[in-house]
């Protein structure tokens, strides 16, 4: 599927089947964008918690304002950003970098340096602001990665954070929720936005160009 024609596709599905599970394989290449995806200076600030626990979904559906999505997808994503940046994250990054490409350790010692500088001073909710940019980056292409595989996902940002984080004990991974992404099929019966034209601001009003 062309990728135009899987974003035409796609929307923020209202109703899932439940009945409809997603193929792990499908979930795994989903899953597999979001690990690909680019991020600044390589430091992937974010992790993506999967779950498809029934019982676990049923409980976080109050944590969405009662979004039924939640409890009625197949697989629920979770993408959380590093609550800060530190010297020791930082180092475990490059470390691993150095050691993938079968380099020295140290390698990158005055790349490392110049990070810690710019990073380290700043305060920690500057920190995750921009972890958390990072995460929309992967979420993004996970979500374009599901509508070529024509399974359906709602991208969410209503929820509890802080009741999301006590959930799934993200404070003590050191992660904070950002961003909510159901995965599964569309109840094509019972979801009032799945027959609607796909509307975007008109293109003169969108792009501004310089030539």
């Amino acid at each position: 599927m062309e990728i135009l024609d899987a974003l035409q596709w796609r929307y923020a599905t209202k109703k899932y089947d439940a009945s409809k599970k997603v193929d792990e394989a499908l979930v795994a290449q989903i899953l597999k964008a979001a690990h690909m995806a680019p991020s600044s200076s390589g430091l992937q600030p974010y992790a993506v918690v999967v779950i498809s626990n029934q019982e676990l979904k049923e409980k976080l559906v109050s944590v969405a304002f009662n979004q039924q999505q939640i409890a009625d997808c197949s697989h629920l994503l979770v993408f959380a950003a590093w609550d800060n940046y530190t010297a020791e994250r930082i180092d475990a990054v490059y470390d691993h970098i150095a050691a993938e490409r079968g380099q020295a350790p140290g390698s990158y010692t005055d790349y490392v340096t110049r990070l810690k500088s710019m990073y380290l001073p700043r305060t920690a909710d500057e920190n995750f602001a921009h972890a958390a940019r990072q995460a929309y980056i992967a979420f993004g292409i996970a979500l374009a990665t599901a509508a070529e595989l024509k399974v359906d996902a709602t991208p969410m940002e209503g929820f509890d954070n802080a009741s999301m984080d006590e959930v799934l004990g993200l404070k003590e991974k050191g992660l904070k929720s950002v961003t909510l992404m159901p995965l599964g099929y569309r109840d094509v019966t019972g979801d009032w936005l799945v027959n609607l034209k796909k509307v975007r601001r008109p293109e003169e009003n969108f792009f501004i160009e310089f030539k």
